[in-house]
């Protein structure tokens, strides 16, 4: 049984949708889990919520663009609970347009959030695991690093997540550090039900296990890659997405 009790762990973009899941995953096998957001008010309303459920929960609000932003979230997360075990680097926005209607503002929104707000949070997390020789470190990459149609910006974003992940695993691993990345497929959020009907069909119908995936499937996985049962796993991809990428 996974047991997370004295852990303390950051999940960036867990005000709502995905990373709400997994922070919630986590507070469930007794992590403190500090939910990291740029909505100041959702993420006041999750931790309220968590509390009401008996999980241990504090609030950063962070723009993980901004790389003071970012560090202040782990240095002010170390500096309240003496420690960071974990973080979860799930921030992301979308932009979607096809690549020759594409602006410059819609390219460097996403990836100033997506994959610069990524490395923000990793480089200040990644020095304090160094020195503690211990740490678990989880990027949220997307199905999509392999190329979709209309998101340029959030595919380059996403395969940039890998590269940045497999090199930070390389790096970290004589210290105790792990480092992996996951790459969720289409997954039942608040961000895909604003999908139109005959979309949301179609990726179903692509998808062998039939379904759209739950938070919590991705979160499960997570909750074991941050776990002292995965401290030989890193440097990996792996796909949560009921068979999306064959």
């Amino acid at each position: 049984m996974i047991d997370l009790t004295g852990k303390t762990a950051i999940v960036t973009g867990s005000a709502r949708g995905l990373g709400k899941g997994i922070a919630e995953r986590l507070a469930t096998l007794g992590a403190h889990v500090v939910i990291s957001d740029i909505n100041a008010e959702g993420i006041q309303q999750t931790v309220a919520e968590f509390r009401e459920k008996g999980y241990l929960a504090d609030t950063c609000v962070t723009n993980v663009a901004d790389s003071e932003s970012a560090e202040h979230l782990v240095q002010s997360t170390v500096e309240r609970f003496g420690k960071l075990d974990i973080i979860v680097n799930n921030a992301g926005i979308n932009r979607d347009a096809m690549l020759h209607k594409m602006t410059m503002q819609q390219w460097n929104d996403v990836i100033a959030v997506n994959l610069t707000g990524v490395f923000n949070c990793l480089q200040p997390a990644a020095k304090h695991m160094r020195e503690r020789q211990s740490g678990r470190i989880v990027n949220i990459s997307s199905a999509s690093w392999l190329g979709n149609i209309g998101q340029a910006n959030y595919a380059a974003a996403k395969a940039g997540v890998v590269g940045l992940s497999k090199t930070a695993s390389r790096e970290l691993a004589k210290f105790g550090v792990t480092c992996n990345a996951i790459c969720p497929g289409f997954i039942d959020t608040d961000m895909t039900r604003g999908v139109p009907e005959n979309v949301w069909d179609l990726m179903i119908s692509k998808i062998p296990m039939g379904r759209a995936g739950k938070p919590e499937d991705v979160a499960n996985c997570i909750a074991y890659l941050v776990s002292d049962q995965a401290s030989y796993i890193t440097g990996e991809v792996i796909n949560v997405g009921g068979g999306f990428i064959l």
